[in-house]
């Protein structure tokens, strides 16, 4: 069975619900917060996790926004039909240039997609700001299979990072297949990993020549 909030229009109204809150939400800002990306997503995202339980209303069985800092969920909710949701939560300030945001490691996606039931879900949020005030243009609530490889690419740090390429440009395929989207992530690792072990290797002679260097000097 397809999860029924991602093959229905319940996603849609969910990001028109969040879109609304924020438009709606009392001036939130201050003049320092309000030159901090940093600072402003953490406010929007406290505001979130706030109030999206009495968004999902009857959708959700069990809700929770209760995470480590280092977590890969900054809520997650079990639906009515028992699928799981970690819910990432993005912002991203549309009149800043570049924005390339890690999402998860393809280690721990890859072992939490081992359950069909779970679902890692980003909630992205674009806004721009009109004085100290927040303007939301664009909110987008999908599994990550739903992001299209074209606006992915893969940090080097651990086993990989799945990044978005640039934020400013966003390829959504609703009803995308897991099975599909997980095989061409494994593609896009089986050209990433043999570039990283060319880079390791380049370092390895460079450090190799640096030591040898310092070997042939007197000591101190």
């Amino acid at each position: 069975m397809k999860n029924p909030i991602f093959y229905s229009d319940t996603y849609k109204e969910i990001e028109t619900s969040v879109k609304i809150l924020l438009n709606n939400y009392e001036d939130f800002l201050s003049n320092s917060t309000a030159r901090s990306p940093r600072a402003v997503g953490d406010a929007v995202e406290n505001i979130i996790t706030e109030n999206f339980e009495v968004i999902l209303g009857d959708v959700s069985i069990e809700y929770s926004a209760n995470f480590a800092r280092r977590a890969m969920e900054d809520m997650a909710f079990t639906s009515v039909e028992n699928y799981y949701h970690a819910i990432d939560v993005k912002t991203h300030r549309t009149d800043t240039s570049f924005n390339m945001p890690n999402l998860i490691s393809v280690e721990r996606l890859s072992r939490f997609y081992e359950v069909d039931t779970n679902y890692f879900v980003l909630l992205l949020i674009s806004y721009h700001l009109e004085n100290l005030s927040l303007n939301v243009t664009d909110v987008k609530f999908v599994p990550i299979e739903f992001l299209g490889w074209d606006c992915l690419t893969i940090g080097a740090l651990g086993w990989g990072q799945i990044q978005i390429a640039n934020s400013n440009y966003i390829t959504v395929n609703p009803g995308y297949p897991r099975k599909r989207w997980m095989l061409e992530l494994c593609d896009v690792l089986m050209r990433f990993y043999p570039r990283e072990i060319t880079k390791i290797e380049r370092r390895i002679e460079r450090f190799d020549g640096v030591r040898e260097s310092w070997l042939t000097k007197p000591d101190e």
